[in-house]
């Protein structure tokens, strides 16, 4: 009998004795089973701690509207496994990515005693290739699950390739560090090829591994500048100037993250072109799910995926710009190998109320929230808290507490934010 999607999905998910098992010679094994498909004729991949889905989304805004056939792959979904594979902005369908799935499966020899084990993100990139492979693409653009390089995406060469920025997670794959951090996020770059770095200060490591690799490195405030002057932005490289439009992402990294987007399609102006007016309108139009999302009015409802000190601190940053008259609360659930103490010192002076919410019926990972709510008492001793179930109690409470001119942060993790959207 023929799986369904939600049926390969279970199947992937028990397939491999690890949930995450770093490393490239089993997926690139099956890849070349597979006659090695080549996702488009350029491939940009994005890395980083934070940004990683937004800077794809500024890409694939900008190139969609110069008109080109664009595949975007994203991890992890909010609500459909399908939003991980776009192509020319639709997500992929049931039966395409079953299809791409089938493949994988004789690939790997799943009957034969050589099969190959592959994780369930790996079954994701092989079918993200899969099908770009057979949709005439103009340009791929993939995004970087964990790390970078020995990340499945890693198979296939960039022709550019972005890292973000560099902060601490994932600490027990990545490192302790930003130093160890950013030596991992700087094995997606490649020799002669462009490699921007998003932020002005990156861990010496990760320049150091992009010169030993032998890239062609383009930092932020150095080979490129973003400069906010009122409501409009300027980005400039060499003799190249663009004068901007505020983007609808509101973040104040999200000029960052436009500012390296449009730092790769410079460096690749060469064989994509360049259409000044399609990046103005894909720098101010571009949306991610998720990312400082309004989903309620009276009281204000935001959500955003948040989960770690860097993102904490890009929120506080937003909450301080755009206030409230009334107080803010936060619904707030959080999986159990996050810096917890690290996200809510970074937002604690900014929050009125604690409502925290158990994560362990969205995913193995998921803090219950009585362990959520004494690590949270360790952070912030004088924090008012409510604690929960789970997200819709958590919401549910939030809303019955708050006043009209109030807002609710939802955040912590895509398992809150997919919870809330629901």
């Amino acid at each position: 009998m023929q799986r369904t999607l939600p049926d390969w999905l279970d199947y992937q998910q028990h397939l491999h004795t690890r949930g995450i098992d770093l490393g490239l010679d089993r997926v690139r094994e099956v890849w070349q089973r597979m006659g090695a498909p080549q996702p488009a004729p350029v491939v940009i991949t994005v890395g980083g701690t934070n940004g990683k889905g937004s800077t794809v989304a500024f890409l694939e805004a900008m190139l969609r509207a110069g008109g080109m056939r664009v595949g975007a792959y994203t991890s992890p979904h909010i609500l459909r496994y399908n939003e991980r594979v776009r192509i020319n902005g639709a997500d992929a369908e049931d039966e395409a990515l079953v299809a791409a799935f089938e493949r994988i499966e004789t690939a790997r020899g799943a009957d034969s005693k050589e099969h190959v084990p592959l994780t369930y993100f790996e079954f994701g990139t092989l079918a993200a290739f899969d099908l770009f492979a057979g949709s005439n693409l103009d340009v791929a653009l993939l995004e970087v699950g964990l790390g970078g390089r020995l990340d499945a995406v890693n198979i296939v060469d960039a022709d550019a390739a972005i890292v973000t920025t560099v902060d601490l997670d994932h600490m027990e794959y990545l490192g302790n560090d930003r130093e160890s951090i950013g030596r991992e996020k700087a094995g997606i770059f490649r020799s002669r090829t462009p490699a921007i770095v998003g932020e002005g200060d990156p861990p010496q490591s990760l320049l150091d591994e992009a010169t030993r690799i032998g890239a062609r490195v383009l930092r932020a405030g150095r080979e490129y500048t973003a400069q906010v002057q009122g409501d409009r932005w300027i980005w400039r490289s060499g003799e190249t100037v663009l004068e901007l439009p505020a983007p609808v992402l509101t973040a104040p990294s999200q000029i960052g993250n436009a500012a390296a987007a449009i730092a790769a399609l410079h460096a690749l102006r060469d064989r994509l072109g360049w259409n000044a007016q399609a990046i103005r309108k894909g720098a101010h139009e571009a949306k991610a799910a998720g990312r400082l999302q309004r989903i309620a009015e009276n009281p204000q409802v935001i959500v955003d995926v948040a989960h770690n000190p860097q993102a904490a601190r890009e929120l506080a940053r937003w909450l301080d710009a755009n206030p409230v008259p009334g107080k803010t609360h936060a619904v707030f659930g959080a999986l159990g190998d996050k810096d917890v103490a690290g996200i809510v010192q970074a937002l604690d002076t900014c929050i009125a109320h604690w409502h925290l919410a158990g994560l362990e019926n969205d995913s193995p990972r998921g803090l219950p929230v009585a362990e959520l709510a004494q690590r949270v008492r360790e952070s912030a001793p004088g924090a008012s808290i409510g604690e929960h179930a789970g997200v819709r109690s958590a919401l549910d409470a939030a809303r019955e507490k708050a006043l009209a001119q109030d807002r609710i942060l939802v955040f912590g993790s895509f398992f809150v934010v997919a919870a809330a959207l629901r």
